[in-house]
């Protein structure tokens, strides 16, 4: 039976014990299906939310983008789809589909059941020990309780896991929300101490790092490979804990045109501030984006425009922007009735950077969803490079360490099978006062070693200063 047949028609305006026990009696004999509430409330503070859920060792998640106005926080786990592979797009949409094809819901238009998470880079099962152990290789969540808000609207879905053993009191679950509800809006922002964060392990190190950039550097010159992005991992310690919630709060004032994002797992946090959308789909139509090549910001609006203008003039700044804005052309050409690419890059400034970027939309021939059109697309030459297999093979061969859901697709996934894919840049994992943190560049034939180890000490100061920390110093 479809979701349409079996949807409540319940108004969202009952409070949450009501709505669930109208929809549990709705459910026919015997079954337990997926069950699911949407209900109008008040706005939330969203980082509050997350604080209040972190604050009681609940999963949570947090995805927050400040100039669009939209946020969604989500708490606890109902149920959750954790594929391994290179097939884990395509498992992860259908088992999103088969929960959905017998779910009982209320609040039809509204945002209703959304998966948060990450699938990400390779989906390969990270070692225990390994900074990305609490992470499984990929992990989709539909939460307990999710907030999302659009503009002026926002709204609560409570969420019962499909196959369940027993039914939930919907009075306890209503309990529950209103303690964790109260507790948001009760939260006051610390101010936190500057951290004092020290440098115990980065790989590659300098003298490796410049390295393998001219052994890439010279593939690329030979004709073996046209880029390949080279990352590093470098992992801090602060005398106490480091605080994500002012981390948090850092980032989304700091850089309210990206993707602020959250998601913790066993006391673990990965956490940043992602400029580049993989895709965003609604029906048919698409939104990606193109962002490659980079230039430091200025210290005055005088010398930003200098760089800014070096930065669109660079011969090997635009040629690293021109593969990525072709391989999305040539992936999305055999799916597309329509694609729109902008003729000449724009400049995306953000607080310690700025970008090459070219905005590209259009309309798919099918509705495929989000999941199918991200695995069409991940790993872009952005975050891989290009040939794929010659790139991806180069990383798994130098780079040394596991990337995770670093440079991966994070986002979410709505009940129609629309939403939005980020790509997991400008980030990091935050356990207790350690923190590792990742930044990537573009490897070009001309590519000068020294000056890619000064982008990507750029590109880790997001996240170092929303630590607390000074720069990483000049070594």
């Amino acid at each position: 039976m479809t979701v349409a047949d079996r949807r409540s028609t319940i108004g969202t305006g009952a409070p949450v014990a009501a709505e669930l026990g109208a929809l549990l009696a709705s459910a026919p004999p015997g079954e337990r299906p997926l069950v699911a509430a949407t209900l109008p409330i008040s706005a939330i503070d969203p980082i509050a939310l997350f604080a209040a859920a972190a604050a009681l060792d609940l999963e949570a998640a947090l995805w927050l983008q400040p100039v669009a106005g939209r946020s969604i926080v989500g708490i606890g786990r109902a149920w959750a789809v954790e594929p391994v592979g290179v097939d884990r797009f395509a498992e992860a949409a259908a088992a999103w589909r088969g929960v959905m094809a017998d779910a009982v819901l209320s609040g039809a238009g509204a945002a209703g059941p959304t998966l948060l998470g990450g699938l990400g880079f390779t989906g390969r099962t990270p070692a225990p020990e390994d900074p990305w152990g609490p992470f499984v290789p990929a992990s989709l969540v539909l939460p307990t309780f999710c907030v999302s808000r659009d503009g002026a609207a926002t709204t609560l879905t409570v969420a019962l896991a499909p196959d369940r053993l027993d039914d939930p009191d919907p009075v306890d679950t209503e309990r529950a929300w209103e303690s964790l509800a109260r507790d948001a809006r009760a939260h006051e922002p610390v101010s936190s101490a500057p951290a004092s964060l020290r440098i115990v392990e980065e790989l590659p190190d300098r003298a490796a790092w410049e390295r393998t950039v001219g052994l890439f550097a010279g593939a690329v010159g030979r004709g073996r490979i046209d880029k390949v992005v080279l990352a590093r991992r470098v992992m801090f310690r602060a005398a106490s804990d480091l605080d994500v919630v002012a981390a948090l709060r850092h980032l989304a004032r700091t850089a309210p045109e990206s993707t602020t994002f959250a998601f913790v797992r066993d006391g673990t946090t990965f956490l940043g501030a992602t400029p580049e959308r993989l895709a965003r789909t609604s029906g048919r139509s698409f939104e990606t984006v193109a962002i490659a090549g980079s230039a430091a910001r200025g210290r005055d609006a005088a010398e930003d425009a200098r760089l800014a203008a070096a930065l669109l003039a660079s011969e090997k700044e635009r040629e690293e922007h021109a593969v990525v804005v072709d391989m999305l052309r040539t992936s999305l050409a055999p799916i597309v009735d329509e694609l729109h690419v902008a003729d000449t890059p724009a400049v995306l400034p953000l607080p310690h950077l700025q970008h090459l970027k070219t905005p590209i939309t259009g309309t798919t021939r099918d509705e495929a969803g989000l999941l199918a059109l991200a695995g069409r697309l991940h790993p872009t030459p952005a975050v891989g490079g290009t040939p794929l297999d010659v790139a991806l093979a180069l990383i798994e061969e130098h780079e040394a360490f596991d990337r995770g859901w670093y440079a991966g697709p994070i986002g979410w996934l709505g009940a129609d099978g629309d939403g939005e894919m980020m790509v997991a840049l400008r980030c990091g994992l935050v356990s207790g006062p350690e923190a590792t943190l990742f930044a990537g560049c573009g490897i070009v034939a001309d590519s000068d070693p020294t000056q890619e180890w000064e982008e990507s000490r750029l590109k880790l100061r997001t996240m170092i200063a929303a630590l607390g920390g000074a720069p990483e110093p000049d070594r």
